[in-house]
């Protein structure tokens, strides 16, 4: 039995550029974070007792005597592509699916890490993001960037750039005080939402071409938060500042990126205090981040209080194996034909 922990993210800024659509030509950068509210994949060989193969338990349950039944598209083509068979599956989460915090890219991560644990092998960070990419984005035809399977994958705080060559990562290096200030001034709220991100994104991609200004000067800003952090000189207080102005840059990439709802609950946030904020994700709905002043930030959970407060911590491992207890498998002797 394999168990893997992997983190759900948050984007500050750039979002939107690390489609490949944009990045391709006009290269692209995200600033964001990972945080500790996991998902968690439990896989296992099926024991040979069933009239089934296969066994699957996320949403729903799902028992399969061939991939092709398999109904949950990431998981068939993630068991075809890594020749996975008799397996029992499942899925737990400590947030909600379809909320803007890259939950899907999540599970992707974390499921190719434990088939590669129940193989035997090793699979690095960035083999593991970019076999979630291919995943999600060529074998499922999802519409989407590339920030979220990359952040679940190496965790932690960091600037990811994008090219036509592929991506980097690059921790922020900020000191721990400094780092503890920006995530007590940091407060989330779930709306309440929820939304397909592929569909939005979809829509998104069709108005890159129309909305490349915005695109690039939200690239521009990844540099200008980028030396928030890292200068100690700068005012931390302007990182808040920024996540309005790129809030506001991102509404305008898209007619889904944000509703009538969401833009009430922004604007309260403000007049409570709130310097800033965004909703998480491709839009829509879903969880709501606000940069507060200490200060101010009782007046928030106030002007909120109708919302549910999410607590958390930034975490900076990444996906990794926390259970492992590997299993003897003839693959011969699969009952899959």
């Amino acid at each position: 039995m394999i168990i893997t922990k992997t983190p759900f993210r948050m984007s500050f800024f750039g979002g939107g550029t690390d489609m490949p659509a944009f990045f391709n030509e006009h290269g692209g950068a995200v600033l964001s974070t990972t945080f500790d509210k996991y998902c968690y994949v439990t896989v296992r060989h099926l024991p040979r007792f069933f009239e089934y193969t296969t066994e699957l338990s996320y949403a729903k349950t799902e028992r399969v005597s061939t991939l092709d039944e398999i109904q949950h598209p990431a998981i068939r083509n993630a068991m075809k592509m890594l020749d996975m068979h008799e397996l029992r599956l499942s899925y737990e989460a400590d947030l909600p699916a379809r909320t803007g915090l890259g939950t899907s890219s999540s599970f992707a991560v974390g499921m190719l890490n434990a088939f590669y644990c129940l193989k035997g092998k090793y699979a690095d960070k960035k083999r593991l993001a970019n076999e979630a990419i291919y995943l999600e984005r060529e074998l499922c035809g999802e519409a989407g960037g590339w920030q979220d399977q990359i952040a679940a994958s190496f965790g932690g705080l960091n600037r990811i750039d994008f090219s036509s060559k592929g991506y980097h990562v690059l921790p922020i290096i900020i000191s721990p005080e400094r780092k503890k200030r920006l995530n007590g001034n940091l407060v989330l709220f779930f709306t309440g939402f929820t939304r397909f991100s592929a569909e939005i994104q979809k829509s998104t991609t069709a108005a890159i071409k129309d909305k490349t200004a915005q695109l690039k000067e939200m690239v521009s800003l990844v540099g200008e938060a980028e030396k928030v952090l890292t200068e100690e000189s700068r005012d931390l207080d302007d990182f808040g500042r920024l996540l309005d102005h790129t809030w506001r840059l991102k509404r305008e990439t898209g007619s889904r990126i944000s509703t009538g709802s969401i833009d009430e609950l922004y604007e309260k946030g403000l007049k409570a205090g709130a310097l800033g904020g965004k909703l998480l994700g491709a839009g829509g709905g879903g969880f709501l981040l606000f940069y507060v002043q200490p200060e101010k930030r009782a007046a928030l959970m106030e002007a909120m209080k109708d919302l549910l407060y999410v607590p958390f911590e930034f975490e900076n491992s990444g996906t990794r194996v926390v259970y492992y207890a590997p299993e003897t498998f003839d693959k011969a002797g699969s009952l899959e034909k």
